[in-house]
């Protein structure tokens, strides 16, 4: 069964910003999809487990971004 998590990033200012956040949280464990709506910072991240936050801050942080 997936879960499903919401997070909002900060600092997203075009496409690249998204592909950075969308490439570093796919290479985490269990990550089955990703959606990112660069006009709000939303981030969907549909897994096979729930995320913790501090996986999801580091996989973020590694893009040049950080969770709001």
């Amino acid at each position: 069964m997936s879960t499903t998590s919401t997070w909002t990033v900060t600092g997203m200012t075009c496409g690249h910003c998204v592909a950075s956040v969308t490439e570093e949280l796919t290479e985490l464990p269990g990550v089955e999809a990703v959606d990112v709506t660069l006009e709000t910072g939303a981030v969907v991240v549909t897994s096979s487990e729930p995320l913790e936050r501090g996986q999801v801050e580091a996989a973020v942080a590694e893009a040049g971004y950080a969770l709001a």
